[in-house]
């Protein structure tokens, strides 16, 4: 064979060589890239699976305690029901003793309501009083909108009102007993008597509270990888 003949035949055979490793490589490194792939695939999906799961644990968790306080608040309830101090100042016979509590304490601020409770029942049926002026002011950004137009709540959930009545010390006293007694929270923060000849004049100037009901709601939370 001739010596240019082996050293083509040489060539040939390391090009063939050069091409078979070029490609076991090629195939080598697509199986590395699609391994590393789904690996980091594999891994997203665990760490997904882990928050899902987190997030169902908490859920359980959150279920779990409230059934467990069930229970316990229903016994609670009862024994309001056995409060003789609650049942004397029941609106309606009818009424479960923790009515009592919501009505003391109003979820809507209702200013008009506070006024007629005061007119019709608290300072209502006192001998010898008389109401000479009663202003209960609107909640600010809950029944009116404050000074600068804005829709803002202020105050803390207060109710304020003023009123002036007139009458002997027997019926002063007897109506600010009767605020004492209310069934809802009133707060005096401003009193002032002044004579005014055979009788008084008392100012007072006071607050009361509500507090907005809060709502329970089931809701479903989208969990992202």
């Amino acid at each position: 064979m001739k010596p240019n003949d082996i050293a083509l035949r040489k060539r040939s055979q390391i090009s063939k060589a050069n091409r078979t490793m070029f490609i076991a490589i090629a195939i080598a490194s697509a199986l590395v890239a699609f391994a590393l792939v789904a690996s980091i695939f594999l891994a997203q999906k665990l760490i997904f699976n882990e928050k899902v799961l987190l997030e169902k644990n908490k859920t359980i968790s959150t279920l779990n305690t409230n059934n467990g306080l069930v229970e316990s608040l229903k016994t609670e309830v009862q024994v309001l029901d056995t409060n003789e101090n609650l049942a004397k100042v029941k609106a309606n016979e009818s009424d479960q003793a923790i009515q009592v509590i919501l009505d003391a304490l109003p979820a809507d601020a209702n200013s008009p309501a506070l006024g007629a409770s005061l007119q019709i029942k608290l300072l209502a049926g006192i001998e010898g009083l008389t109401i000479d002026s009663l202003q209960v002011d609107p909640v600010i950004g809950v029944e009116s909108l404050s000074a600068n137009g804005e829709d803002s709540a202020e105050g803390g959930n207060e109710i304020t009102f003023q009123f002036s009545v007139t009458g002997n010390q027997d019926a002063l006293m007897k109506a600010l007993t009767n605020l004492e007694r209310s069934i809802r929270t009133i707060d005096v923060t401003n009193l002032k008597i002044e004579n005014k000849g055979a009788t008084q004049v008392m100012t007072v100037q006071g607050r009361a509270f509500y507090e907005p009901a809060k709502n329970i709601m089931l809701y479903s939370k989208v969990v992202r990888p």
